[in-house]
């Protein structure tokens, strides 16, 4: 490492520590500052981890810490971006934060799409994990070919790597790439001829453009599919999970390559983010039991079915920002076995996407055969988010438009019902939680740990 370099890490470590000791935060900045010094830091930070990356447009925290919880049972260094900050300056800041430990060491990094290629033009990653694509934040993602696009070139600015990605996705076998792939996947019902419902993005064959068909659907696109047409299908998948044996709104269990695993978390779609990370334990040859042990740590990632007590209310707080997302919310919430009061909280923040039209094609008429006794809307878009509830069939009298957050968590206080969720879009939930902390029902606020 040259004098500049050494000068980079001197100025990003002091920073770092001046931030976390007297400002209680700052994740990014040391990096920025870092690689003001020297852009080429990152090569020396990361030359000694093997580095593992997750992307996507869902699951890519919680598949993130379920890995990390599952290579730490195995691994005495197991380096993470648990804050959020996943571009460039969040993942030197990351780096940073490094205190070595002797042994194989890993880094674990969360990538946004749009930033993967920019990341791996200075680290060398050697397992991309694709969660899924969909349709999410038009205005700065584009289609979801285009976000694909971006994750592939990513990629391929390390060849070597292996691309370990969701089988399930049509998209993710639609063109070559230069870069090895194993693919995971749902096995667990038997063959039976349907058609993905017909508001569904990524149906198209990408071979003669028919329309897919699926001999099994997990949700919107995902499954066991193939074109009648041309022959094009699913790959054979290299990790399995091959048996629901049950599911609810906190919890499921399930079996994967003949092992029986649970996380403490519900919803399908986080079945599919533990069958990630448990993919990875394996290509890294990690047993069974330590995957078990990693996969059932008990620890509600930010936003994502993150409990909080509100007085006497237990709420559940839930990150949304898109259809596809929200609609495994929605089905989620839907298995709650008791009466739960609900509160939508929509911003349009760069950050969230500032086209709020992606609401009319979630599936919110579900909530009003749910018998819901109280709705609160809320957010700098509460009124779209209130017009949406209504037309969704939800009586205005059990609409209450709310637009400031200091309003909601006091109307949360006296809503008839013990348990709570809330939904909210990534900046609604970061002005939420800084709330709830300034209220002490929470410890931090902004970041995720």
């Amino acid at each position: 490492m040259g004098i500049r370099s050494h000068l980079a890490v001197s100025v990003g470590k002091t920073s770092q520590w001046v931030l976390k000791n007297f400002f209680k935060g700052g994740s990014s900045l040391p990096g920025k500052l870092a690689l003001k010094v020297d852009p080429h830091i990152l090569d020396h930070l990361a030359k000694d981890y093997q580095v593992v990356v997750i992307t996507g447009t869902n699951g890519k925290t919680l598949t993130t810490a379920l890995t990390v919880n599952i290579l730490r049972q195995e691994f005495d260094e197991v380096l993470t971006n648990p804050t959020g900050a996943n571009m460039v300056q969040g993942i030197v800041s990351t780096f940073l934060s490094a205190r070595p430990k002797k042994g194989k060491k890993f880094a674990v990094l969360e990538i946004d799409e749009a930033s993967l290629s920019k990341v791996t033009k200075y680290i060398k990653p050697e397992l991309f994990v694709f969660t899924n694509i969909f349709r999410d934040q038009m205005d700065r993602y584009g289609e979801i070919y285009t976000t694909y696009k971006m994750i592939v070139e990513g990629a391929a600015n390390s060849p070597e790597a292996t691309i370990l990605c969701n089988g399930d996705s049509p998209l993710f076998n639609s063109v070559a790439t230069v870069n090895p792939r194993k693919y995971y996947g749902f096995d667990h019902l038997p063959d039976e001829e349907q058609m993905a419902h017909y508001n569904t993005d990524g149906v198209l064959c990408p071979e003669c453009h028919h329309i897919l068909h699926y001999k099994m659907i997990t949700y919107a696109n995902l499954g066991k599919y193939y074109c009648p047409n041309c022959g094009f299908h699913r790959p054979e998948l290299d990790y399995k999970l091959t048996e629901m044996t049950a599911m609810d709104n906190t919890s499921a269990d399930f079996v994967i390559d003949g092992n029986d695993y649970r996380i403490e978390v519900g919803g399908m779609y986080n079945v599919y983010n533990a069958l990630a990370a448990t993919a990875v334990a394996e290509y890294y040859g990690v047993a069974p039991a330590k995957i078990k042990a990693g996969l059932a740590y008990d620890e509600k990632v930010f936003g994502r079915q993150e409990v909080i007590r509100i007085g006497d209310k237990e709420c559940t707080l839930v990150l949304v920002k898109n259809p596809v997302g929200l609609n495994q919310v929605i089905d989620m919430i839907g298995l709650s076995p008791y009466p739960f009061s609900l509160v939508s909280l929509l911003n349009a923040n760069y950050a969230d996407g500032i086209d709020v039209s992606w609401i009319w094609d979630g599936d919110h008429e579900a909530f009003a055969d749910m018998g819901i006794p109280q709705v609160i809307a809320g957010g700098d878009r509460h009124k779209d988010m209130a017009l949406r509830l209504k037309v969704a069939g939800i009586p205005e009298e059990k609409i209450i438009e709310t637009p400031e957050l200091d309003d909601v968590i006091k109307q949360i206080a006296d809503l008839p019902t013990e348990k709570v969720y809330i939904l909210a879009t990534y900046t609604a939930v970061l002005q939420l939680r800084k709330k709830l902390a300034e209220k002490g029902y929470i410890k931090g606020g902004m970041s995720r740990d």
